[in-house]
């Protein structure tokens, strides 16, 4: 039986995580009084305003889940406390270590010098047990933002917090309360032990893998034949539909402003009120889908940058993503804030409510999705025409691992943008020698500067050095509406270490992402996508892109490996830009994950189709498949981090940009 609405599967039976996550107890709840719920609550997070700050990192018991945890806490807080900046000022930070290990905080999207950007390696050394380190800077910018360690994985144990800037000039986005709401992810496990239990099974946080009750559904709703062509294809590509997130609620709790769902944050209003909540994903590895059931919410801002109001019943906000929405509730009532999952294997919630002693019912999470041909890079093929698609391949391994390099080409009507290459060239890739490849150095991409294929390995500025990859220099679409390029894979891409190519990556703007597609039909809500994002004022830089990159995120879930053009971090080259030239970056999918991908020092333009009004991001999200366009001015010089925000995917899919003052 074909499902309607989009491909799911059937939520699981309770399980030990949720007395953590609190589905049993949210599916009964009703306006019950908040002193019977029982669990851990966190003291009250500090607000320090001001211009100069001390702040102290140290260990801190907490209990999140009835076992007591050692935490990396900041002035004894997780989250630490929110700092409350203002647009002009200078501020100073001192940072004090009280750990073992090295530490360092990054100011996550605010504009500031290099060396102050808290990145240990590329900013500075860090700061050593014992020491104290002073940030000094001018606050440049306004909004919601947070900060954050970027030394080992202690980002993952507690140390992060928000940050809001009050605006010099009147704020353009006018309420009675202002709240901030962090959402989290906590594991009683150690971050280097769940590291290492997904480099040896990539899977293994998974608990949603098919199942022989599975597979009899599936062969009663298609049939016996097309049930077990869709089952080969997956497992000779060794992938899982349902790999949805690498970490799962089954070890991690989720936790709104520190507290877990039982804790139940809580937030007063009164009658009348516009409520100004301030969402900020500090987690490690869990995107969100936002919603308050009951209430409409108005996005006003961004990653801090204000936008024109868009009404929205639900939102996803990415790992590292910041967005500002307006509420008004009506009359007393209680009204649940609630943030499941991506792959809906738990959910945060807090309470908004007119008063302290009422909560609202706890929704049901939404059913779970199952990954599509869409999410592999296929374009909007629906089911059918996959199965002509593989038909016609060549063999049957075209696609074995996921290497889509032998797919008949020629047979792909209706690939738009890829008609001007030649593919035929790729036949040779099967026969170079990719254990080469960890550098790009070496390439010889002689052949194809000015080739069919139209792109250059430093995008006409070989002085710079650096990085080489797929740069574009001719024919630039206009800024705004993103590129329409063709995708390169380059011979780095076919290693090991990469098990998927997208062929036909579709645009990433107008897509809610997988689990929301089907929403308005299923639910009547209205999900917020990139392209509702215009910024409130115009574009402060009006030229033309001189310059376009390609990359693609790639990874082998198999093998837990993950990198950029199939490059590991520790064997990149780094992306050398001109000072003060403005490019275009076109990021392709090739996985089957979401990635937020954090630029640091400077903005994010993402295309969203209106030049005059271009909203500035510091986190992007690529959903799998796909692909997304945004414009970068290169006006801070130094060196700068560029990676995935998912923290286990970072140590491979990171870039060091190097901003340098060139000649012509």
């Amino acid at each position: 039986m074909k499902t309607r609405n989009g491909p799911q599967i059937e939520l699981p039976q309770l399980s030990r995580r949720q007395f953590v996550t609190g589905i049993a107890a949210g599916a009964a709840a009703l306006s019950l009084p908040v002193s019977a719920r029982t669990g851990y609550r966190p003291a009250q997070a500090q607000a320090l305003r001001g211009n100069r700050f001390d702040l102290s990192i140290d260990y801190t018991p907490v209990n999140f889940t009835g076992r007591e945890r050692l935490a990396t806490a900041i002035n004894g807080g997780v989250p630490g406390p929110l700092l409350r900046w203002r647009e002009g000022d200078t501020v100073t930070l001192n940072v004090s270590n009280r750990l073992a290990h090295d530490t360092s905080i990054h100011w996550h999207g605010i504009i500031l010098p290099s060396h102050m950007d808290g990145v240990p390696g590329l900013s500075y050394a860090g700061i050593r047990p014992g020491e104290t380190f002073t940030y000094q800077f001018k606050v440049q910018q306004s909004g919601t933002f947070w900060y954050h360690s970027h030394s080992d994985f202690q980002e993952q144990t507690g140390l992060y917090g928000p940050l809001v800037i009050d605006p010099a000039e009147p704020d353009p986005v006018q309420s009675d309360r202002d709240y901030v709401v962090m959402l989290s992810d906590w594991s009683d496990e150690s971050p280097h032990d769940i590291y290492a239990k997904l480099k040896k099974e990539g899977h293994y946080y998974n608990r949603r893998r098919r199942t022989a009750g599975d597979l009899w559904r599936e062969i009663r709703a298609k049939g016996l034949a097309q049930t077990f062509r869709d089952r080969e294809m997956w497992n000779e590509m060794r992938m899982s539909d349902r790999d949805i997130s690498d970490v799962t609620g089954y070890t991690y709790t989720y936790l709104m402003n520190g507290h877990t769902p039982d804790s139940n944050w809580t937030g007063l209003f009164r009658r009348g009120e516009k409520v100004r909540l301030r969402f900020i994903n500090g987690s490690s590895m869990s995107i969100f889908d936002v919603r308050i059931p009951g209430l409409k919410m108005t996005v006003v801002a961004s990653d801090g940058q204000n936008v024109e109001p868009v009404s929205v019943d639900e939102f996803r906000i990415g790992v590292a993503e910041t967005y500002d929405v307006i509420v008004e509730p009506d009359g007393d009532s209680a009204y649940t804030v609630f943030a499941q999952t991506i792959d809906r294997s738990g959910y945060a919630r807090g309470t908004l409510t007119a008063d302290a002693r009422l909560q609202a019912k706890v929704p049901a999470m939404d059913y779970a999705p199952v990954l599509t041909h869409r999410d592999m890079g296929m374009g909007n093929m629906g089911m059918g025409e996959m199965k002509m698609e593989h038909g016609s391949m060549s063999a049957k391994g075209a696609m074995n691992g996921g290497d889509m390099s032998t797919m008949e080409h020629s047979q792909h009507a209706g690939m738009g943008d890829m008609s001007g290459m030649d593919h035929s060239q790729h036949s040779t890739m099967g026969t170079m020698d990719h254990s080469q490849h960890g550098s790009m150095s070496g390439m010889n991409h002689r052949q194809q500067q000015g080739g069919t294929q139209g792109y250059s390995p430093h995008g006409g500025r070989p002085e710079l050095g650096g990085m080489q990859g797929v740069w574009y220099t001719d024919n630039l679409d206009p800024a705004g509406g993103g590129s329409n390029q063709p995708i390169v894979h380059l011979p780095s891409e076919h290693g090991y270490g990469v098990d998927m190519r997208s062929a036909m990556p579709t645009s990433g703007l107008h897509d809610p992402g997988i689990g929301l597609r089907d929403h308005r039909e299923r639910y009547g809500r209205r999900v917020l996508t990139y392209a509702d994002l215009r910024n409130l004022t115009p574009t402060i830089d009006r030229r033309e892109p001189t310059r376009e990159l390609q990359l693609h995120l790639t990874g082998n879930m198999e093998r837990y490996m993950w990198s950029m053009d199939g490059i590991k971090f520790n064997d990149a080259e780094p992306l050398v830009l001109k000072y003060g030239e403005r490019i275009r970056v076109t990021l392709v999918n090739d996985t089957m994950m979401t990635h937020p991908i954090h630029l640091h020092g400077m903005w994010s333009e993402l295309e969203t189709g209106d030049a005059q009004f271009i909203p500035r991001k510091h986190t992007i999200m690529v959903q799998p498949g796909s692909k997304i366009s945004y414009l970068v001015t290169a006006d801070a010089l130094g060196r700068w981090a560029y990676h995935c925000h998912l923290l286990y995917h970072m140590p491979g899919m990171f870039r060091e940009v190097r901003v340098v003052r060139g000649e012509g």
